[in-house]
């Protein structure tokens, strides 16, 4: 069976944007756990298991972890990741049912998204690289608060910000630790991104603000050998940096399946009115 992929990050579809994936050879990937080892043993009986280079379609079953890992391996070649929950926590995932995947897959909603590129120089001028699906967070490392001075495309926006930390989210992570934070929670197909203050003490009322997502956003961390702060992109920490970039990448990408009657807009929509 073979359905057409679109890439939703696109303004416009092109003739580039849309190609055929077929539901034939499935790539079947599980967390450590007794319950995803299982579901892996099951479903790779029942449908068969060829190796990841090989696959129309990746399975990842797990949580929301698994499928960051999977998502963040796969962001190069375009493969579709299509998550089962076997894990604690399944915002990124599908009910797990083990009878007519292949179905399933073929009715699937599929979103393209591009993560952060997190360029960090640490306290000994070393360059460090890292992609962010959800994230990225820059947290202070020891009592004393941060001190973050920020620009935006060049422009300095905050001369100097005293917190705990700071956020840029995607939309596919302002529903995780930027909510957390009380950030706002982004429409998928937004094209934002989320700068939130984590326990921010001055300004003490700045809450944040909504950026496009082609903005750079550069932090300077001030006395930073006297306030460590560190930077996170996903799994990925650097620590005692001194100043990060962050932007959308304009090359990587990540493509995920949800089941057509349960999509990310929807769980989305639906997160924005849990109380």
């Amino acid at each position: 069976m073979t359905f057409w992929i679109m890439n939703q990050s696109a303004p416009l579809p092109t003739s580039s944007d849309v190609r055929p994936v077929s539901t034939e050879k499935l790539a079947f990937v599980a967390s450590d756990t007794e319950e995803a080892r299982k579901a892996l043993e099951d479903l790779s009986s029942r449908y068969g298991n060829v190796d990841a280079e090989e696959a129309d379609i990746i399975v990842a079953l797990g949580g929301d972890g698994l499928m960051l890992q999977t998502l963040h391996a796969h962001m190069h070649n375009g493969k579709p990741i299509y998550g089962m929950n076997r894990g604690s926590v399944g915002f990124l995932m599908n009910e797990y049912r083990e009878e007519s995947l292949t179905e399933r897959l073929s009715k699937a909603d599929i979103t393209t998204i591009r993560p952060l590129e997190l360029t960090a120089e640490d306290e000994t001028g070393k360059i460090h690289e890292a992609l962010a699906i959800n994230e990225v967070s820059l947290l202070r490392q020891t009592s004393q608060a941060a001190r973050l001075k920020i620009s935006v495309d060049g422009k300095l926006r905050l001369e100097e910000l005293v917190c705990d930390g700071i956020i840029v989210a995607t939309p596919a992570g302002s529903t995780a630790y930027n909510l957390s934070a009380h950030g706002p929670i982004l429409p998928i197909s937004a094209q934002l991104l989320a700068l939130t203050p984590i326990s921010a003490f001055r300004p003490r009322r700045w809450r944040g603000a909504l950026l496009p997502n082609w903005a750079q956003v550069d932090i300077e961390i001030l006395a930073a050998h006297k306030r460590p702060v560190s930077a996170s992109a996903d799994h990925t920490e650097i620590r005692r940096v001194r100043h990060v970039t962050v932007k959308e990448s304009t090359e990587a990408c990540g493509v995920i399946m949800f089941d057509h009657d349960h999509g990310w807009d929807e769980r989305i929509l639906s997160e924005m009115f849990r109380y």
